[in-house]
């Protein structure tokens, strides 16, 4: 069976939970809650596993701290022999429209700590990401409070719709190959 790890980021505790920057921990919960399955405390995150489709998915949310996430996914690309071409790590973006999808096959941090360190972690960048557009609507030199801060009224209540689109493009990611999720989520 066909593995496959998609990756989370996110920071760890109650006080990031409902923030811009945990989007991809959030992410991964829709995918656990539309496949029934729960996330358990393992070494360097939480992970939760299941298969469909013939092909199996294990969804991590490093403990680690989002600035050093590498370590959580290069301990377990190791652990379920996943090959890299078959990993792909969610996280947000503040260069991309609110709720808006873009998945890639490789690329730059972009700026992005989390990614920076997977880089760094597994000396290359060509991993396909999911990142998922928290818009940029702060003032110069906020970016951080920004991306920590909570979702407003109206995010929260267009994630409602967001989140299932999302689910479905990592479960296609895994059936559908990379290009023909790419054809059919991006810019969603």
């Amino acid at each position: 069976m066909k593995k496959f790890l998609i990756v989370g980021l996110g920071n760890i505790g109650d006080a990031y939970k409902n923030t811009r920057h945990n989007i991809g921990f959030k992410i991964l919960d829709a995918v656990a809650a539309a496949h029934a399955v729960t996330f358990e405390t393992e070494k360097l995150g939480d992970i939760a596993s299941f298969g469909f489709k013939g092909k199996s998915f294990t969804l991590l949310k490093p403990s680690t701290y989002m600035n050093l996430s590498g370590k959580a996914v290069k301990y377990w690309m190791d652990k379920e022999n996943i090959a890299i071409e078959n990993i792909l790590i969610v996280t947000d973006d503040v260069h991309i429209d609110f709720g808006t999808i873009r998945i890639k096959a490789k690329g730059t941090a972009g700026g992005h700590n989390g990614l920076r360190d997977i880089q760094e972690k597994l000396n290359t960048q060509e991993y396909s990401r999911f990142r998922f557009g928290v818009g940029a609507n702060f003032a110069r030199g906020r970016q951080v409070d920004f991306v920590l801060g909570e979702w407003d009224k109206e995010e929260t209540s267009q994630l409602i719709e967001r989140l299932p689109t999302s689910s479905n493009a990592i479960t296609s990611f895994g059936t559908d190959g990379l290009a023909n999720t790419m054809n059919i989520f991006n810019g969603k």
